[in-house]
């Protein structure tokens, strides 16, 4: 139980920094995608080992978006 919560809440802060780095236009917006993939990538995990579907769904739009945008961003 505590990796899952672990996982959680990694994706969780990699979420916070993505937003943070994106919302300030400071020049970050590259590294923001790349902490997108990453939380996107753990809380995936997380849905998959908790059976939560719904989530485990949306972390693969939000994988989608980030690569993307990093993909755009060059």
């Amino acid at each position: 139980m505590q990796r899952y919560k672990l996982l959680e809440w990694f994706g969780v802060v990699t979420a916070i920094f993505y937003s943070l780095s994106v919302a300030l236009n400071v020049g970050l917006e590259f590294l923001g995608f790349i902490l997108l993939l990453i939380s996107a990538l753990a809380l995936a995990l997380w849905a998959h080992l908790g059976k939560h579907r719904g989530i485990l769904i949306l972390q693969y739009f939000y994988a989608s978006a980030a690569i993307i945008g990093m993909i755009r961003w060059f």
